[in-house]
């Protein structure tokens, strides 16, 4: 009896192993960085929006470099985002009291993929918490946008542009 158990837990501790490994296999990552601009002249406390941005995915041309295609990418979501302050040189987040970012394409919803609802004092690079939402069919559109909503907590005396640099992790089907 313990010898048939202990060969139960082996070949579960087996197929897990080569599950685990098949999913690597299947997985890969897409990094998108873009700039938008925080505009000057908001005052203290007002939620305001950045202008919003479009990327271009060219899904097909990825997903066949990671030899798959679209209708076999069962979860895409957004592993990473940074942003980091562009211009003006020297500017810190400061002013942020928080900040949302969302996702929508021409077919899909808009949807919260990122926020930070504390900024922490004196950094130029903030890492936003995922909301790990399912972004499949965004990724697999020709475009999605982003939309930035921030909080201010100090008044904004000039624009500041801001790179979002984005990493998605995307996992196929094999067949």
């Amino acid at each position: 009896m313990k010898r048939l158990m202990l060969m139960v837990v082996l070949l579960f501790a087996v197929v897990a192993t080569a599950c685990e490994k098949i999913d690597d296999l299947l997985t890969f990552y897409i990094n998108e960085d873009e700039t938008f601009t925080i505009e000057s002249g908001f005052p203290l406390g007002a939620v305001i929006p950045a202008t919003p941005f479009t990327v271009t995915t060219n899904s097909e041309e990825t997903f066949k470099n990671n030899k798959t295609r679209a209708e076999l990418v069962k979860d895409v979501s957004l592993n990473r985002l940074e942003l980091t302050i562009v211009e003006p040189e020297g500017q810190n987040f400061d002013f942020l009291k928080r900040i949302e970012l969302y996702i929508s394409s021409e077919n899909q919803p808009e949807v919260r993929i990122a926020y930070l609802e504390e900024v922490p004092a004196g950094t130029t690079v903030l890492k936003l918490k995922s909301t790990n939402a399912k972004l499949d069919e965004y990724i697999k559109s020709d475009r999605y946008t982003i939309r930035t909503e921030a909080e201010l907590a100090k008044p904004v005396t000039q624009d500041i542009t801001i790179k979002a640099d984005m990493r998605f992790k995307v996992t196929a089907d094999p067949l």
